[in-house]
């Protein structure tokens, strides 16, 4: 399956605190698509659908995931993806993405992103449970890499060789979030650079950027500052390498007013302008 093309353009996670901004006044806020996590408006009818069936109108939609637990030795939820196939259907999404985890055993749904062991056991699972989910919905999904704060012992493949794998044999396209690379280089001692260096360029259809925390011996995910100085840097080497695809900031904590994102979201497009490709006179 191909991996939607949609090019240079940026955008914001839609939050709560910023309905009214997004769907009051006569002009559209100045963002190109915003993303919204999909669990929160799978229900069928209610306010948040009619809320996001009017941003629809304004902007382009990009579906996020956080619980279709593709690592799941369970396999995956066939009424998760049902209610997930209606509201793609009704909203008519950019991309659809989830995340390279498991959440759900048995029918108990941890609501955390947890960690896979990246052997080949591992990847069949996840390739098997993905093949399931892109046929119900009719369509290439983004995988996003996560942060981690464990790592499994002996595995054959690091994170990079597995997320390649899993894309070669799916078909599957790649949200990279940066900020989750260099939190779990930093907890796990690599390199963001051979990260960078390993997944599969071609295959990248969309970039998270987001702030972390300081815990007392780990970097955390938290999405509740701005993104730091380090991500930034780390951001311009990765559209350097797969180049200026659709770009995003995810903020769920701490959440300021829109304009302070806004004024984020534009380093983002400075520092892309760059590697943007060039228009024949």
């Amino acid at each position: 399956m191909p991996v939607p093309s949609i090019g240079p353009t940026f955008g914001l996670g839609l939050r709560k605190p910023h309905y009214a901004d997004f769907l009051d006044g006569d002009a559209p806020v100045a963002v190109d698509f915003v993303e919204v996590i999909s669990e929160n408006f799978m229900v069928p009818g209610g306010r948040p659908r009619h809320t996001l069936r009017q941003v629809r109108e304004r902007h382009p939609v990009a579906l996020h995931g956080v619980s279709m637990s593709v690592g799941s030795a369970d396999g995956v939820d066939r009424d998760y993806l049902a209610r997930l196939r209606a509201l793609v259907d009704e909203i008519e999404p950019m991309v659809v993405s989830d995340h390279l985890c498991w959440t759900r055993i048995e029918g108990f749904n941890s609501h955390d992103l947890l960690p896979l062991p990246y052997t080949e056991e591992a990847l069949d699972m996840v390739c098997a449970n993905i093949a399931i989910a892109q046929d119900v919905l009719g369509r290439a999904m983004l995988i996003e890499n996560p942060s981690s704060y464990v790592a499994f012992d002996d595995c054959p493949m690091t994170e990079w060789e597995f997320l390649d794998a899993m894309c070669a044999r799916t078909g599957c396209g790649l949200l990279l979030d940066v900020n989750n690379i260099y939190v779990s280089g930093s907890n796990h001692g690599f390199d963001p650079r051979d990260y960078l260096a390993g997944v599969p360029a071609d295959r990248v259809g969309q970039i998270h950027l987001a702030g972390h925390s300081q815990g007392r011996k780990l970097l955390i995910d938290t999405h509740d500052k701005p993104v730091p100085p380090p991500v930034w840097a780390l951001y311009e080497e990765a559209i350097g390498r797969v180049g200026p695809v659709p770009t995003m900031i995810e903020r769920d904590d701490d959440i300021p007013p829109l304009a302070e994102l806004l004024d984020e979201l534009q380093i983002a497009r400075d520092i892309a302008k760059p590697h943007r490709p060039k228009v024949a006179a």
